[in-house]
């Protein structure tokens, strides 16, 4: 994907549940190191698969430069790559159960991350920001009712969006200044999941809508410069969701998801657009879900997620576009229980993609345009 757009997002499955290991009591990070970071905010290396907790969003600014977020045992998790090891950085985490959903970056001084966190029984939206030095809350809207935020894109400084839902979905702007919500196009029950952004005038966000009656729909929504309006979208069986978008140009995007078909079975959906409409393409792998996709020419994609999921298995699902289909690629071999959530790369041989590594551990793969490997 272009190094502008760096929103990815967590793991949503509407057609089946997808249990995600979830917080052991008293876990704390596996190595002394971390310990150290978390405590001093000190840049010290740490093993991806020592850190606690669940990654849901990466974005790289370039090789040497990435940032990987989602929940730790207190809060709120950020780790940050500088090119030769990831340490994890101090986080704001307000109220309780506060967690990091996406991060999107522009340059090594630009960053921002969104989620939510619960004040009260309440769940409030949750950005951060980073100005080079360190990461600060920033006021968030949160619409009657709570809201959580799950992607979130930039473009520059003084352009960046942020999507989710609190009863529907919900679209915030960022002018330089304050985030503001933006009038969704969709006006029934439904959530956005991810959104990309290639310019201030460009933008898609993606997700599910539930029609007056019947399963969960696709849902593509487009920014022009003036309006977000709603765009027609493949949508297969039941309970479909997009959960990732990425940009190439304006004639060339993927989005990635899932549909069931009614049997309790999670299918793998990919959809391109053309420039005048979106079409569904065939993925190798048919078992889902994908959770995110990233794009950095009309040659090269990856998409990742998660295959065998509705039996339990939970086992790591990479693609590869290579211009004209998508195949899958091998990865490292992991445990049961280990997928990733989301994917960003700078170029064809460099990438990232973060997620769960088995019960309550993070994982960081890394691309390097022939193979992953764990980081």
């Amino acid at each position: 994907m272009p190094a502008l757009q760096l929103a990815t997002r967590s793991v949503r499955v509407l057609a089946v549940t997808v249990l995600l290991a979830g917080v052991t009591a008293g876990s704390a990070l596996g190595a002394p190191a971390a310990v150290a970071v978390a405590r001093t905010g000190l840049a010290a290396p740490v093993a991806s698969s020592a850190v606690s907790g669940q990654l849901s969003g990466v974005a790289a600014v370039s090789a040497r430069s990435a940032w990987a977020v989602g929940r730790g045992t207190s809060g709120t998790l950020i780790l940050r790559w500088n090119g030769t090891f990831w340490s994890r950085v101090s986080s704001p985490a307000p109220g309780t159960d506060s967690s990091l959903a996406a991060v999107a970056a522009t340059s090594a001084r630009n960053a921002w991350a969104v989620g939510s966190y619960f004040s009260g029984t309440t769940e409030k939206t949750l950005i951060v920001h980073w100005n080079g030095s360190a990461w600060t809350q920033v006021p968030s809207p949160t619409p009657a009712g709570g809201a959580a935020l799950t992607s979130v894109a930039a473009t520059s400084a003084g352009s960046a969006w942020a999507v989710g839902a609190g009863t529907k979905p919900m679209i915030l702007r960022w002018n330089g200044k304050t985030w503001t919500q933006v009038l969704s196009p969709s006006s029934a029950r439904g959530e956005l999941f991810g959104v990309a952004a290639s310019s201030a005038s460009s933008a898609w966000a993606v997700g599910f809508a539930y029609p007056s009656s019947g399963p969960a729909k696709t849902l593509i929504e487009r920014w022009n410069g003036r309006a977000w309006t709603r765009v027609a979208s493949p949508s297969p069986g039941a309970n479909a969701s997009l959960n990732s978008v990425a940009i190439v140009s304006a004639g060339n995007a993927w989005a990635v998801g899932n549909y069931g078909n009614g049997l309790g079975s999670v299918n793998t959906l990919i959809e391109k657009w053309n420039g005048s409409g979106w079409t569904r393409v065939t993925s190798p792998n048919e078992d889902g879900p994908l959770n995110g996709v990233a794009a950095v020419s009309a040659r090269s994609a990856l998409a990742v997620g998660c295959s065998k999921c509705d039996s339990g298995v939970d086992e790591t699902q990479l693609l590869r576009w290579n211009g004209s289909a998508w195949t899958q690629v091998p990865g490292p071999a992991l445990g049961m229980g280990s997928f990733p959530n989301a994917v960003a790369a700078v170029s064809a041989s460099s990438a990232w993609a973060v997620g769960n590594n088995g019960p309550f551990k993070t994982l960081i793969l890394h691309w390097n345009g022939k193979a992953w490997k764990s980081s």
